[in-house]
């Protein structure tokens, strides 16, 4: 019996240890997709308990709580502080198979120096040695960021975004992170949604001017992603809960657009024109700047309309879109690509039926002399866990070339989810390893070591050309 959670963990063969240990474990982290707070880091927040850190914002974990039959008041609710740790406690133990199981107990290892397991019978003295260390005000967030080796942290940031607290701390010579906006446009998108209206409202008390026709909104999205590009942004990112992609001239765009502001209701085709003249539209500025472009396949978003009116969206009330994407994306992607303006793009999907679509859509559009240029993303959402990592290393190992791979990322609210880097890492060594002990590749152990080193840190750096502007390098 292995023990548990030990300095093998996941590692199931020699050559797996070896790349892990050597390599893998060693590297520093380039975060390029999260949802944390740039001003809790220009900040450096300070944490009253471990609870407001584990807990405060992170839906996976509420998902857990309400599934153990834990009541809402202990998981968003107003209940004490220990009183919700104690709810937490109580469920961790029944999360047998769930990766949070494995999460939960790396935070712990790895920031809190505690072995020991969390249930209903150690529950006192986690909660104490963990608040102890907050309390001598060791750990910050700006603490976990440099504790988990991270060098460059990416953002998400919607576009009428001052990007205050991104200027603050790109001036603070003491915090040698780089953390960089990255320009999320759903909003401007989206034009079936209710909030549409009023963020162009939004965006017209920033301007100062109306926003009356299409051709006013692109103009000066046009100047925010100039304004994210002289704050250091290198990367976009869209969420396509559906992919939707149908061409459209400028005037049926615009006619769509003036529909939407009036709160006209829209058909299908509309929101596939409207759509798909925005995605050109963004993947053209993308490209003239060497941007990257994320794309986000597969939500299917706040399903439950009672919780949705009384939280809010994204709280956990999400799942996996079955809606079919192949054809409409490769449209999308042709459409830039034709022109010679397909910008470096990274497809993820939702729903791992989609994993060797993605994987095989990737062959279409490289070139360039870019290695990679468009990328499968790792595991995503309810696939960054072992059985959904290796799915998607599969896929992309067998249709494409995993080593050009620019890996993991925590696309978390939490700073201490930079134990998914190592989750991650783990898991790819033992895959690779386990390659080589089946005499699949040759065991080239140096070559094997780059290979690693580059997928977990280096080719992640070379795809969003921040060699140059990383403290690390």
């Amino acid at each position: 019996m292995k023990k548990f959670m030990d300095q093998d963990f996941l590692l199931m063969n020699e050559t797996a240890k070896l790349l892990y240990h050597k390599h893998a474990k060693v590297m520093p982290i380039c975060d390029f997709h999260c949802h944390l707070s740039a001003q809790e880091i220009a900040e450096d927040k300070h944490y009253n308990n471990i609870t407001e850190l584990w807990l405060g914002g992170d839906h996976y974990k509420w998902r857990v709580l309400r599934t153990n039959g834990i009541a809402e008041e202990f998981i968003t609710g107003e209940k004490p502080a220990y009183e919700k740790f104690m709810k937490w406690a109580q469920t961790v133990p029944e999360a047998i198979g769930n990766p949070i199981y494995h999460w939960t107990h790396l935070e712990l290892q790895r920031y809190f120096k505690i072995d020991e397991t969390l249930s209903p019978l150690t529950a006192e003295m986690v909660w104490e040695k963990c608040n102890a260390q907050l309390e001598s005000g060791e750990i910050t967030a700006r603490s976990l960021i440099k504790n988990s080796n991270v060098k460059v942290i990416c953002t998400t940031d919607d576009p009428l975004d001052s990007l205050e607290f991104h200027r603050a701390i790109a001036a603070d010579e003491s915090f040698d992170v780089k953390v960089l906006p990255t320009f999320r446009p759903d909003k401007a998108i989206n034009i079936e949604l209710g909030w549409f209206v009023d963020w162009i409202a939004s965006f017209e008390g920033i301007i100062g001017k109306p926003i009356l026709q299409l051709q006013d909104l692109t103009h000066h999205l046009v100047k925010r992603i100039e304004w994210f590009h002289e704050n250091g942004c290198v990367i976009s990112d869209h969420a396509l809960d559906i992919v939707q992609y149908q061409e459209a001239t400028y005037e049926e765009a615009n006619n769509i657009f003036i529909k939407g502001l009036k709160k006209e209701s829209l058909t299908d085709e509309d929101m596939k024109k409207y759509k798909g003249y925005m995605l050109r539209f963004f993947g053209r500025e993308y490209a003239r700047l060497g941007w990257s472009m994320q794309v986000h396949i597969g939500a299917l978003r706040n399903n439950s309309t009672r919780m949705l009116k009384e939280l809010g969206a994204d709280t956990g009330f999400d799942s996996i879109h079955d809606g079919l994407v192949a054809k409409d994306l490769s449209n999308l992607l042709d459409s830039l690509d034709v022109t010679n303006e397909l910008p470096k793009t990274i497809l993820y999907c939702l729903n791992p039926r989609d994993n060797e679509v993605l994987a095989t859509m990737l062959g279409n559009f490289q070139g360039g002399g870019i290695p990679g240029k468009l990328q499968f993303g790792s595991g995503w959402w309810f696939n960054d866990q072992k059985d959904g990592m290796e799915r998607q290393m599969e896929a992309l190992s067998q249709l494409g070339l995993i080593s050009r791979f620019v890996g993991m990322v925590t696309d978390s609210r939490s700073f201490l989810s930079y134990t998914r880097h190592e989750y991650f890492r783990r898991i790819l060594c033992n895959k690779i390893g386990t390659w080589v002990e089946n005499g699949e590749y040759p065991p080239d152990l140096e070559y094997l070591g780059q290979i690693v080193e580059n997928i977990c840190y280096n080719n992640a750096m070379k795809y969003f050309n921040l060699v140059n502007k990383s403290a690390a390098n």
